[in-house]
Parts: structure tokens; C-alpha cells; sequence
């Protein structure tokens, strides 16, 4: 039997850490997040609710992922025999393979356009309509998630060191360099400030229970917790690696890379006077329209799409990496050809998400689409629920001592988190998901 992978190093499983966690919940789901849900206000719980809850319950994955060092079934009857708390582990695997299945139709949108810049082709009237016959063309928008899925199913069956861990060190330095580049570009424009008050200046009007809930979820959605990805990447970790600074590393990254998300697209919007709420396609109609009026605007949008790739990439390897784990469990031999099986069901089960916008567009489910529906129960639902459960494993099932001894942190740290995962967490997860569940009825 092939022996279990470690990460080489600290900063390697950093980088493939924090790739997880900012991903498309960063570039792409944060801007338009922000841009229908109040702007700032969303920002600012975004910010509190990402440091308040979901760097412990990261932390938290952290620490169970590492005492258990294997996926996150195995891991949790190891650290409570006789206990039901590994179907934790497979509702993990059960979202991660929904999300991916969206996600992954996404990142087909991201090679459409990037072969678009490529080619030039991306010099239209009208943006929208452009969005709307790529994502309503079945055979393309197919077509593009099956090469993303490739793309994706190659790095991991890899494995850690030579496709995960290698893959992130240099797709996510260069992520961050890109990211500058294109903030400077979109701050120099003539009427950016509007978009930075925008960002930064809360209209408190805007503040509701949606708005809690929707910024809990894209805490949670940029984290990757609550789908046990961060537990089965810190099942990889060596015992000689501190949780607490790793965390706190990871957590940091993922709010300066919203930020600076933010950053690129608010300023050009306002600037060029767009609508900061355009929704799922703000990245795929706006920016285009923007980077079309200003000098050298084809090399920097070849650029954002080289970056946007890169990002979906190192998030969709994570969602992936879950499945396989758990599906392969101590049968490491096996994972290149889970990968493959896996990786083709996930394709399988995203097409009606990719054909919701076109052939399947009259397809309703609560209101949405089928691409909305598989986003409502996995962000919304899925993920807080997972979140709460995993605090609540952590912080109950595992005694003191074992948590002190795992996190190696100061006393009064260890101390402040366990009461974070044990009470605030839980209680904040169930208020703000009681307000959310009470808006919707009424």
C-alpha cells in the first residue's frame, strides 16, 4: 500500500490553504456579493464575520484534520470511536462534490473568455449579450467545464507534493502580483474614489438579516470550512507545524485578496459608470466593457483571466482533493484513478448547472436556477451547517487537553478560542441562519 503524503513545508501547505480559501469565493463571488448586498455594510460584516467565526472554525478544522492525519471520515470515528460523528465526513464529501459541480461550470466561463482575449475576440457593443450567448451555448459552456474539470482531475491525481502543493507555489504568488497590478490600473482611473466609498464608507439603510447571513455565508464559502477541505488539507501536516499562525496566515491572505478583488472592480465600475450590481456575471460583463476603454486594456484583461483561471484552479483542486480522500480513504494507491472517476461524476452532475443558463433556463427551484439552487444549499445552507457542527465537534467531543496540546498556543489564546468554537460560533451561525429562514417565510 502506498504510504500517506505530507506537505514539504509550511508556507507550501500555506499557499495551498489560502488558494482554497480565496479562489472564485474571493474574485468572483465577493465583488458581486458585495456590489447586490449594500457594498460596504456586506464588507464589513464580511471582515468581522471571516475573523469572528470563521478563523476559529477553521482553526477547528485545522486541529481535527491533524490529530486524525487521514480524510475526514476516518479522522473523526478515530477521534470519537463508537460515536455517528464521521457522517460529518460525508456530508463534507456530498457538498464538496455539489460545489464543485457548479464551480466547475464557472470556470468553463473563465476559459471562454480568456481564449476569447486571447484571440482578440473580446472588442463587442454589447457585454451582456455576450455573456448571455457564451452561457446559453450548450456545446461551448459544456465543452469549457469539461477542460476545466481535465485541468483540475490532472493536478490532483498528482498528488499533494507534485500536483497540489506544487501547482500552489507558483499559481498563487503570482495570483497576488497580478492582483496588485490590476488594483493600481482600476485606482488611476478618473472617478475611482466613488467605487473605495463605495467599498469603505458603510450606508447603514442597506443593513438587514439577508445581509447577515449572505456575509456569514461568503465567510464561509472563501474559508472553504464547513465542507471538511480544511481538515483534510491539515490532515497532510506535520505534528512539528503550528495551527494558530497557519490559520491566522491563511485567514489574512483570504480578506486582502477580497479586498483588493474589490479593489479592481468597484473603482472601474464606478468609474466607466457601470452598476456595481450585476450579479454572477459582474466579472464577465463589466470588467471586459472597462478593460475595452482603457490603454493597453486587452493585456490587462488577458492578465485577469490568467488570474481568474488560476484561482478557480486552486480552489477547484481542494474541492476535489475532499472527494478523493474520502472516497479512497487509506487506499492511497487508488488516486489517480479516483480522481479520473470522481472528476468525470462531478462533470456528470454539473451539466444542468452549466445548462441553466440556456436550455434549462425555465427550469425553476425556489426561485432560481438550478445553478442558484446548487449555490443556495451548499453556501446558505450547507456550509454554515457544516461549520456548526464542526465547532461544535471540536469544542465538545474533544477535551481541553487534546485541543491545548494540538494548537500549542498561548493559554489565554487557547482559552479564548475554545469558547469562540464552543458558544459564539454556534449561537452566531444560529441566529443569523434563524433571521435569514424568518425573512424568507415572511
Amino acid at each position: 500500500m502506498a504510504p500517506r503524503e505530507q506537505w514539504t513545508s509550511k508556507i507550501g501547505f500555506i499557499l495551498a490553504a489560502a488558494g482554497s480559501a480565496i479562489g472564485l469565493g474571493a474574485i468572483w463571488k465577493f465583488p458581486y456579493m458585495a456590489g447586490t448586498n449594500g457594498g460596504s455594510v456586506f464588507v464589513l460584516l464580511f471582515i468581522i464575520s471571516t475573523i469572528a467565526i470563521g478563523l476559529p472554525i477553521l482553526l477547528a478544522e485545522f486541529v481535527v484534520g491533524r490529530m486524525g492525519q487521514a480524510d475526514a471520515v476516518t479522522s473523526l470515528k478515530r477521534l470519537a470511536k463508537g460515536k455517528n460523528w464521521f457522517f460529518l465526513g460525508w456530508l463534507g464529501f456530498a457538498f464538496a462534490f455539489i460545489v464543485l459541480s457548479f464551480y466547475s461550470v464557472v470556470g468553463g466561463w473563465i476559459l471562454s473568455y480568456l481564449v476569447r482575449a486571447l484571440a482578440l475576440n473580446l472588442n463587442v457593443a454589447d457585454h451582456s449579450i455576450l455573456f448571455e450567448s457564451i452561457t446559453a451555448n450548450p456545446v461551448e459552456i459544456l465543452i469549457a467545464q469539461a477542460v476545466f474539470m481535465l485541468l483540475t482531475i490532472w493536478i490532483v491525481q498528482g498528488g499533494i507534493k507534485a500536483g497540489i502543493e506544487r501547482a500552489s507555489r507558483w499559481m498563487m504568488p503570482l495570483l497576488f502580483i497580478f492582483f496588485i497590478i490590476l488594483a493600481i490600473r482600476s485606482l488611476t482611473l478618473e472617478g475611482a474614489m466613488e467605487g473605495v466609498r463605495f467599498l469603505f464608507i458603510p450606508d447603514w439603510s442597506l443593513l438587514t438579516g439577508e445581509t447577515f447571513i449572505l456575509a456569514l455565508g461568503q465567510a464561509f464559502f472563501s474559508l472553504s470550512v464547513g465542507v471538511t477541505g480544511m481538515m483534510t488539507y491539515a490532515s497532510y501536516l506535520p505534528k512539528e507545524e503550528r495551527l494558530g499562525s497557519s490559520a491566522l496566515n491563511v485567514t489574512i491572505l483570504n480578506i486582502i485578496i477580497s479586498i483588493l478583488a474589490g479593489l479592481v472592480i468597484f473603482p472601474a465600475v464606478f468609474a466607466l459608470g457601470h452598476s456595481p450590481a450585476e450579479g454572477p456575471g459582474l466579472i464577465f460583463i463589466v470588467l471586459p466593457a472597462i478593460f475595452g476603454q482603457i490603454p493597453f486594456g486587452n493585456v490587462f484583461m488577458i492578465v485577469f483571466f490568467i488570474l481568474m483561471l488560476f484561482a478557480t484552479l486552486t480552489s477547484s483542486i481542494s474541492m476535489l482533493e475532499i472527494v478523493v480522500s474520502t472516497g479512497i480513504r487509506a487506499k492511497y494507491d487508488r488516486r489517480k484513478r479516483a480522481a479520473w472517476v470522481f472528476g468525470i461524476l462531478i462533470f456528470i452532475i454539473g451539466i444542468p448547472s452549466a445548462l441553466s443558463f440556456g436550455v434549462l433556463s425555465e427550469v425553476n427551484i425556489f426561485g432560481g436556477t438550478i445553478f442558484d439552487f446548487a449555490d443556495l444549499i451548499t453556501s446558505r445552507i450547507g456550509m454554515p451547517f457544516g461549520a456548526l457542527l464542526i465547532s461544535l465537534f471540536a469544542g465538545f467531543v474533544l477535551t481541553k487537553t487534546q485541543t491545548s496540546d494540538e494548537l500549542d498556543m498561548h493559554p489565554k489564546l487557547t482559552s479564548l478560542w475554545r469558547f469562540l468554537i464552543r458558544f459564539a460560533a454556534p449561537v452566531a451561525i444560529l441566529i443569523i441562519f434563524g433571521t435569514w429562514v424568518f425573512e424568507v417565510i415572511n
